[in-house]
């Protein structure tokens, strides 16, 4: 799990918590049955819909829809990204998170990354405020027009011309050198030579959800190369997780109803002087899934702001195609483009807040955006060009979740290409076992009752609900080649059970954060099912062997269409096999 934090410390992890004690203390909480409840912390709401499950380490309100495990609720509440939640959930019970292996061996033992990077942030922002040196710097933040306030809020700084700032400032012993070296604060030539990364630039400090300094971007004073020069990756600075201005965001607004995405730091300090405070920026990276995931968490609308011309364009048009994977119902993604030549910055500094926002009230909708795109591709008047409008959209709209957006797209896609929804979800979902978990009317059979989920989303929620019903479902190879929507997950979920036999309900889940069918699970998790765990028992065996026995059927029909003439030796051993494990099964006590 090179990169990564191992999944069995967060299945640990997960196990060590008790949901009930950590969401208590953000959200009281009282007992309700079986499970304690609250008004949810989510949505405004005068009679509490707000339940969690100490059964199920997993938290559902039945209101907004809201749900997860103790990590998701950090999350979601504590507006952290995931490896924040881990580290505080590492934190309230003591143990160390750890780390990735490209980090293992540079790791300094003892060493506090943000420690040295809050010494650092200090540093430059008291040359900036002190030194002659910084004259320069000063004049060139006095003439982009940013006040004292905006300067201190973002805690701006300046590292000088020198190529031994920082070792002269914070000291030059071999702990201190080494700590440099690995907060990326400090380079090394082949000759083994060390320097300062950041020399004659203003320095804007990056700051994490809890205020942290994390890394740093330097803004080059004069015509030296490159113009901006950012912090490289380190164990706490990952560029695609971090957006720069959050901090300050979060700071600023409790309530946050839109986010502002541009492009630079001066972008982000400007607006926020002109009082619009929900914006932030990617730094020099494209918009990442995990991006939009954290910005979705913290407000319901994402407006992406880029230029106008043709690059701009391409850039909006890579976000929209990162977005579509995580357009859920109840959230809405903007694009607004501005003139060439034009920036936020130069745009509020000249028509104020008002002009600002009336263009983002102009913005175009991911979904407008996305047809002009595919429109603007083919000629859509013809029969060959529609058909190729369905081609091109094809990839694109698999990646959106179900739900209302998805079937809205879809329903202007039929009206352009004159294919009927049907049609088009069939072309989509031909291989999406997705369906399966999310329709709650699938049957099994022509004629089967209509409503109830199929065998196989049913033994997938009971698992989730009482993931020890593991160890009674026998021998799976006699089900696993049954025909039905959803049996890979099916099949891995026992897999994984199988490998870490006592895996929680909340722990499993864990295991499926970031795919696809991560949300789709979890709403498994949120319906109220047995208690009884006998019960649960009992059904999951009646399941099991249900689908064994329409296994068994399935084959034997396969066979029987085969005409004898051309049976081969192995067919009828085959046969016979298949016989013999259906009298076996129907033999067993209690089975028909």
């Amino acid at each position: 799990m090179s990169g990564r934090i191992p999944q069995q410390f967060i299945d640990s992890l997960i196990d060590r918590t008790d949901i009930v004690e950590l969401i208590n203390g953000y959200v009281p909480l009282r007992k309700a049955g079986h499970e304690f409840a609250a008004c949810c912390p989510f949505h405004n709401e005068k009679t509490p819909s707000f339940t969690v499950s100490p059964r199920k380490q997993f938290y559902h309100c039945f209101g907004c829809g809201a749900h997860g495990t103790a990590i998701g609720f950090l999350m979601e509440y504590g507006h952290m990204d995931f490896i924040e939640a881990v580290h505080e959930l590492a934190s309230r019970l003591g143990v160390d998170v750890p780390q990735p292996e490209q980090h293992r061996k540079e790791a300094t033992p003892g060493l506090d990354i943000y420690k040295v990077m809050e010494r650092a942030a200090g540093a430059y922002q008291s040359i900036l405020a002190e030194r002659p040196a910084a004259q320069a710097a000063r004049d060139y933040l006095a003439q982009r027009e940013l006040t004292a306030d905006t300067i201190k809020t973002f805690r701006v700084g300046f590292a000088p011309e020198a190529w031994d700032t920082l070792s002269k400032v914070l000291g030059g012993d071999a702990m201190t050198h080494k700590a440099l070296m690995e907060a990326g604060l400090l380079s090394s030539n082949d000759s083994g030579r060390t320097y300062d990364r950041f020399r004659n630039r203003v320095m804007f400090p990056i700051r994490d959800s809890k205020g942290r300094v994390i890394a740093f971007g330097g803004r080059v004073i004069g015509d030296g190369t490159p113009k901006y020069l950012n912090s490289p990756e380190t164990t706490a600075f990952h560029k695609g997780r971090a957006l720069y201005g959050l901090y300050e965001m979060c700071q600023a607004t409790r309530k946050i109803e839109r986010i502002l995405v541009v492009e630079g730091y001066m972008d982000v300090m400007m607006l926020a002087q002109h009082d619009i405070r929900y914006a932030v920026a990617t730094l020099g990276t494209a918009t990442t899934v995990a991006h939009i995931h954290r910005l979705l968490r913290l407000a319901p609308e994402i407006v992406f702001c880029f230029d106008g011309d043709r690059a701009g364009r391409d850039a909006a048009w890579k976000a929209l195609k990162t977005a579509l994977s995580v357009m859920s119902d109840g959230y809405q993604i903007r694009f607004m483009f501005l003139p060439e030549g034009e920036d936020p910055d130069s745009i509020v500094r000249r028509e104020g807040r008002t002009g600002l926002e009336h263009r983002i009230q102009d913005a175009v909708t991911l979904s407008h955006l996305l047809f002009d795109q595919l429109k603007s591709s083919v000629d859509f008047t013809s029969i060959d060009g529609r058909a190729r409008l369905g081609q091109l959209a094809r990839p694109l709209v698999a990646e959106i979740p179900h739900g209302l957006f998805r079937e809205m797209i879809l329903q202007e896609l039929s009206n352009l290409t004159g294919v009927d929804i049907a049609g088009l979800e069939r072309s989509l979902t031909s291989a999406d076992v997705i369906k399966d978990l999310s329709t709650a009317t699938r049957t099994d059979q022509p004629g089967g009752t209509k409503g109830r989920p199929s065998l196989v989303r049913q033994a997938i929620t009971l698992l989730l609900q009482c993931p020890e019903l593991a160890a009674e479902t026998g021998e799976v190879a006699l089900f696993s080649g049954l025909e039905q929507r959803g049996m890979p997950i099916l099949l891995k979920i026992l897999e994984q059970l199988n490998e870490r036999p006592g895996l929680s309900t909340a722990a499993l889940l864990e295991n499926w954060r970031g795919t696809r069918y991560a949300d789709h699970l979890a709403e498994l998790v949120a319906r109220d099912g047995l208690h009884d765990r006998d019960a649960m028992s009992h059904e999951y065996r009646d399941i099991i062997d249900t689908m064994c026995r329409r296994y068994l059927d399935q084959e034997l029909q396969n066979l029987s269409t085969k005409p004898h003439n051309d049976w081969t030796e192995s067919d009828r051993e085959r046969m016979q096999a298949l016989l013999q494990a259906k009298r076996e099964l129907s033999a067993e006590p209690g089975k028909s």
